[in-house]
């Protein structure tokens, strides 16, 4: 059976949607990660051969002002259930982000790349990495610039707002990889099924920034919005952002044969099948 933690967010209900009848989900009202005692009750209960961790504290800009609960989220958290699942003999798949990275490489990171994280969020992250690894059969998955139809992201807040404004303005010196948690969550399903430990990265292929993304949303959504540009620093959020975070993906594609799809695609799909619904 394969456990996943956080199933009522956006990425653990793809999770639990492509698993089907060997994922068993909980979410809050079950587990507490900060609790040992919590993480320790269900998981000696249900015994799971796997457990993904798809919980985080996510709120970047929120992260600054509430460290401790981020670390006791994205850290602490980790370190209980790679406590527990060791003590079981269960994998531990934690999901992590290209916000370990300082973003001033000029090409996609790899794997072993150095990371050097710039904000509390990216450090409580890179936390939860480095917890993990404390049970040696773990699988971390770095991702990027995640949307999906069960949570507040980007291409959902961009049609909110073309409904309530013909102009919006959007940082376009952030340069990354826009990642439908669908394919996201085909990866770690491939992962998991190949056998695969270690770290990896899974995004959508090519990349963009912010300001072309909201672009490429309003033309295939055909919504007649004009999006003007803005640098990082005019926007002024609380977070450093890192400005050019790819992930090469390469790994992922050699181990498992999951090629990840143009992120103009996934786009496309996730946009007529939220239409369909």
């Amino acid at each position: 059976m394969i456990l996943v933690v956080g199933c009522k967010g956006m990425l653990g209900q793809e999770l639990m949607g492509l698993l089907g009848s060997s994922a068993r989900g909980v979410d809050v009202e079950e587990i507490d990660i900060t609790d040992l005692e919590s993480v320790q009750r269900v998981l000696l209960t249900l015994k799971p051969r796997v457990v993904v961790n798809a919980a985080a504290y996510t709120d970047v800009d929120g992260c600054e002002t509430q460290a401790e609960l981020a670390l006791q989220v994205n850290g602490e958290g980790v370190a209980h259930l790679a406590m527990i699942t060791k003590e079981i003999g269960a994998k531990l798949v934690q999901v992590s982000t290209d916000y370990v990275f300082d973003g001033s490489k000029t090409v996609p990171y790899l794997e072993d790349d150095p990371p050097a994280p710039l904000s509390i969020y990216g450090e409580s992250k890179l936390a939860g990495e480095m917890n993990a690894r404390f049970n040696p059969d773990h699988l971390i998955v770095r991702t990027q610039w995640l949307y999906g139809h069960a949570g507040k992201n980007f291409v959902e807040t961009m049609l909110r707002l073309a409904g309530e404004r013909s102009e919006l303005t959007v940082v376009d010196d952030q340069i990354g990889s826009p990642t439908w948690t669908y394919d996201l969550a085909l990866a770690i399903k491939a992962l998991i099924e190949k056998g695969c430990s270690g770290t990896y990265h899974a995004a959508n292929a090519g990349f963009v920034s912010w300001n072309g993304f909201a672009r490429e949303i309003f033309r295939l959504a055909a919504l007649d919005v004009v999006v003007t540009p803005m640098s990082t620093a005019q926007l002024g959020r609380p977070a450093a952002r890192p400005l050019h975070s790819t992930l090469d993906c390469g790994k992922l594609a050699q181990d498992t044969g999951l090629v990840p799809e143009p992120w103009q695609e996934a786009l496309k799909r996730y946009l007529e099948l939220r239409t369909a619904k």
